[in-house]
């Protein structure tokens, strides 16, 4: 895909420090140039200076001790939920880049579904300068592909590019009218930027509280086929090949939609995909007991899905791993199955939960890497996700050995179906061009 002008997102990638750091002693992997190593990187004035072997530490250097850690590049989340403006009760921007940081991501995109819904070249600046505001990761947003996300009428597709919004989507909601996104797609492929596709027949989901199948008869619950999102992607595919323009497939959860992506590649369409890490990791099976934190949307589906998924992430049929990461409180998960929100968050179980992958050898580290950093990078054509001397200075370290318990969250909201899980691996520091927003090395050390 073609990478968007540097210059689009330059007040996000201004140099942030000028401290010379070096990164010593640990395993580098950059999918970028395909290494996967033992090696030192030194930083400089936000940029990466060098990666080579053996650098001597410097008076003016800060010499970080990275044995027995990955240094990779920073991650990035193509798919968050921020919840700022208007429901702020859930998440905040300054909340939403704490749980980021904390997390390894140096680059996440903010979804439209706020209150008012970014519709507006006002509303994409706002949210992108609350990020800068919170100055501990790049926070970029997207576009709605229509005003209100009603469906009926497109927003203003060159104002919010002229803004900064780097992908359009309603997601939240899908574009339920076909000629829509075809203008959609049309619209942004004039512009050079993708469209995001939130893939979901209304009418075949609608009243469903979890996926269709044995479990939802046992528990008595309205189901959600898998057809209600393969209809959608099997439509926006099409569309993709009558406009010729890019397409994005959010949040798969299901064995056809991602053996319906697989044969768009191989006949030569601009489409890429994403999974979420409780895609990966658990079947409806953990909807038995009546958790809402288990409650979401796509809903968590048959065992025979989740290992199709794995085998799209590892053979290259999916780009990226995004977490959907969809706050919310108390108020509205603490209440019956059937009344409770769809959602959890995801941005601090990601790291985790990826190498569970590489820890059974479905995943290599740097196929893991790929999925988090530089693939998400490629979906967006951002000149991010990559250690290549010369580049953004965004690296993150991560300790893949550190064990913990996953307890309380940075978030503002805790619905996650993961809490009081033990897990292994974790970030213990991250750079943002050059600057050093979260570090926690201490206790990886311990």
């Amino acid at each position: 895909m073609k990478e968007l002008n540097i210059s689009r997102i330059q007040e996000d990638l201004e140099a942030r420090a000028d401290e010379r750091v070096i990164f010593k002693g640990g395993r580098v992997i950059d999918p970028a140039s395909d290494l996967d190593k033992p090696m030192d990187v030194v930083v400089e004035k936000g940029r990466v200076v060098s990666v080579e072997k053996n650098v001597r530490g410097t008076k003016d250097a800060r010499v970080i001790n990275a044995q027995g850690m990955w240094v990779v590049p920073g991650l990035i989340d193509m798919h968050v939920h921020l919840r700022e403006p208007g429901f702020e009760h859930k998440e905040t921007v300054a909340t939403g880049s704490r749980s980021a940081a904390s997390s390894g991501f140096t680059t996440i995109l903010a979804m439209p579904n706020t209150n008012p819904v970014l519709d507006t070249a006002q509303s994409v600046r706002y949210v992108r300068g609350l990020g800068r505001e919170a100055d501990l990761c790049r926070v970029l947003s997207s576009g709605a592909i229509t005003k209100g996300q009603l469906g009926e009428e497109l927003a203003p597709m060159v104002e919010l590019f002229e803004a900064g919004a780097v992908a359009f989507t309603d997601d939240g909601r899908p574009v339920t009218s076909a000629a829509m996104m075809r203008r959609a797609l049309e619209y942004a492929s004039h512009l050079g930027i993708v469209v995001i596709s939130h893939a979901e027949d209304l009418t075949l989901s609608a009243g469903g509280h979890m996926h269709e199948g044995h479990v939802s008869c046992h528990m008595g619950f309205n189901g959600i086929p898998s057809a209600a999102e393969e209809v959608c992607v099997a439509r926006d595919l099409i569309l993709a090949e009558l406009t010729r323009g890019r397409l994005h497939l959010a949040h798969l959860s299901s064995k056809g939609s991602v053996r319906m992506l697989k044969e768009a590649k191989a006949r030569g369409l601009d489409v890429t995909g994403e999974v979420t890490p409780h895609h990966f990791s658990l079947s409806h099976e953990a909807v038995r007991g009546y958790d809402t934190h288990a409650k979401m949307n796509p809903p968590l589906r048959e065992p025979e899905d989740v290992s199709a998924l794995i085998a799209a992430l590892e053979d290259g049929t999916i780009d990226a791993i995004a977490t959907d990461h969809a706050p919310h409180s108390t108020l509205e998960k603490d209440l019956p199955f059937d009344e409770a929100a769809f959602g959890i968050i995801g941005l601090e179980t990601a790291v985790p939960l990826t190498l569970a992958l590489v820890q059974d050898e479905r995943l290599s580290p740097l196929r893991a890497i790929a999925l988090l950093s530089h693939g998400p990078a490629k979906c967006l054509g951002l000149p991010l996700g990559t250690l290549v001397p010369g580049s953004i200075a965004d690296v993150t370290l991560i300790a893949p050995e550190l064990e913990w318990t996953a307890r309380r969250f940075s978030s503002r909201s805790q619905n996650s179906p993961f809490v009081g899980a033990k897990l292994r691996g974790k970030a213990v520091l991250t750079m943002v061009a050059g600057k050093v927003v979260y570090e926690n090395i201490e206790g990886a050390l311990a």
